[in-house]
C-alpha cells in the first residue's frame, strides 16, 4: 500500500503536468453557468466536463489528474463511457473531493470548520470502486480582525489528518488543502503569518496521525497581498514570500505542492507560480490544482452550445499549456498575446 501511494502521488505532481479542479458543488457550477446564460441541469453538466475531459491535448500533455465532484464521478458520458475512464484513458487520474463543506465554528464568530468526516471510511471504499485514486477536502482560514483564531487553525488541521489517514487507508492519495482566503485588506507580511502558522499545525497532526508524508500532496495557497490592500505585491515578490514560508514549514518528504488559485486572475496565477519556479530551487515540484483558472476561458467560449465545444477545448488547452509551462519557470506574457 505504501508504494501504491508514494507512486500516485509522484504521478500527481508529473514533471510539467499540474491538476484541473472540476469539483465545482451544484450550487457553484450554477453559479458559473449562470454567467454564460446556460441551465444547470445534470445532462449540462455532464456535457460540460466531458467536454473537458475530451480535450486530448490539454488532458494528455499538461493535467495529471482531475477532482470530481460526487456527481460527476458516477456519470457516464454520452457514449455510456464511465467519465471516470474518459479521464485515466488519457493519462490522467481520477480524484474525488470529499468534504461537505465549510460551515460556521462554534464560538468562533467569522470563522469556519469544514466537516465530511462521518461516514467518509465507507464513502472512500465506495470511491475507489468507482475509480478515484486521490482525494481533496480544503479546509478555510480567514483574515480579520483577531482572526485566525488558534482553535479555528487547530480543529481545521486535525479534520485534515484525520481525512488523510482514512484516505491512505483506502490506499487513495489525500491531497491536504489549507487555503488561507484572500479576502481583506491585510497585507502580504500578514498573509505570510497566517499561511506559516496553518502549515505548522497542519504538519504537526499529520505526523501525530501518522500519516504518510511522502503519500500526499498539499494545496494551499500562495502568499499574497489581501484583495483590498492598498499595496499589492509584485510576481517577484509572492514568489520569495511564498517559497521563504514553505521552506520554513514544509517538510522536505512532500513530494509536491499544487496551488491554489484562490481568486486570483487567470495570468496572475500563472505568472505567480513560473516566477517561483524561475527563482527558486525547492525540494518539493512546485504546480497548480487550478479550477476558475483553468476553466473560465474555457467555459465562457463553450456558452453552453455544443458548437463550441472545439473552441472551448482550444481556450482549456491554451491555459494547461500556460500553467505547464509555469512549472518550469518558462512562461511569460509574450506568450498570452502571441495565442
Amino acid at each position: 500500500m505504501t508504494a501504491q501511494l508514494e507512486t500516485t502521488a509522484q504521478a500527481i505532481v508529473a514533471e510539467g503536468k499540474g491538476i484541473l479542479a472540476a469539483d465545482e458543488s451544484t450550487g457553484t457550477i450554477k453559479k458559473r453557468f449562470d454567467s454564460i446564460g446556460a441551465e444547470s441541469t445534470e445532462e449540462n453538466r455532464r456535457d460540460y466536463r466531458e467536454m473537458l475531459f475530451r480535450a486530448h491535448d490539454a488532458m494528455s500533455n499538461y493535467v495529471s489528474g482531475v477532482i470530481l465532484y460526487d456527481e460527476t464521478l458516477r456519470q457516464n458520458a454520452k457514449d455510456g463511457t464511465p467519465l471516470s475512464k474518459v479521464i485515466s484513458d488519457t493519462g490522467a487520474l481520477p480524484g474525488i473531493k470529499v468534504d461537505t463543506g465549510a460551515k460556521d465554528l462554534a464560538h468562533c464568530p467569522g470563522e469556519k470548520v469544514t466537516e465530511g468526516l462521518d461516514g467518509l471510511r465507507e464513502r472512500f471504499a465506495e470511491y475507489y470502486d468507482l475509480g478515484a485514486r486521490f482525494a481533496k477536502w480544503r479546509a478555510v482560514i480567514t483574515i480579520g480582525e483577531n482572526i485566525p483564531s488558534r482553535c479555528c487553525i487547530q480543529t481545521n488541521a486535525h479534520a485534515l489528518a484525520r481525512y488523510a489517514a482514512l484516505a491512505q487507508e483506502a490506499n487513495i492519495v489525500p491531497i491536504v488543502e489549507p487555503e488561507v482566503l484572500m479576502d481583506g485588506p491585510h497585507d502580504i507580511a500578514r498573509c505570510f503569518e497566517v499561511n506559516e502558522a496553518a502549515l505548522n499545525a497542519l504538519y504537526a497532526e499529520l505526523n501525530a496521525q501518522n500519516v504518510l508524508l511522502e503519500g500526499t500532496v498539499l494545496k494551499p495557497s500562495m502568499v499574497l497581498s489581501g484583495t483590498a490592500c492598498a499595496t499589492q505585491a509584485g510576481a517577484e515578490e509572492v514568489a520569495e514570500m511564498t517559497v521563504k514560508c514553505f521552506r520554513r514549514a514544509v517538510p522536505c518528504a512532500v513530494p509536491g505542492i499544487c496551488f491554489l488559485s484562490g481568486g486570483q486572475s487567470d495570468e496572475d496565477a500563472t505568472a505567480h507560480l513560473s516566477a517561483m519556479n524561475a527563482m527558486f530551487d525547492t525540494p518539493w515540484k512546485l504546480s497548480f490544482s487550478y479550477g476558475r483558472a483553468l476553466q473560465a476561458a474555457a467555459l465562457k467560449a463553450w456558452g453552453g452550445r455544443s458548437e463550441n465545444e472545439a473552441a472551448a477545448q482550444a481556450a482549456f488547452s491554451h491555459r494547461a499549456k500556460m500553467n505547464s509551462l509555469a512549472t518550469s519557470g518558462k512562461w511569460s506574457a509574450d506568450l498570452e498575446q502571441a495565442a
